[in-house]
C-alpha cells in the first residue's frame, strides 16, 4: 500500500513541477519578444526609415 501512496505523491509532484517548467518557458519566450520588439524599436530610433 505505502508503493501505491509513493507513486500517487511521485506522480502529483511531476504534474505540478511539468507545469511549472511549462509556466516558465512560456514567461522566458515572453520576455525574450519583449526584447526583440525593444531592441527592434530602439534600432529604428536610431536609424529614421529611409525613403
Amino acid at each position: 500500500m505505502a508503493g501505491v501512496w509513493r507513486d500517487f505523491i511521485t506522480a502529483v509532484i511531476d504534474a505540478v513541477r511539468r507545469r511549472d517548467e511549462a509556466a516558465l518557458n512560456d514567461e522566458r519566450r515572453r520576455a525574450l519578444d519583449r526584447l526583440a520588439d525593444e531592441k527592434i524599436r530602439e534600432e529604428q530610433r536610431k536609424r529614421p526609415p529611409e525613403r
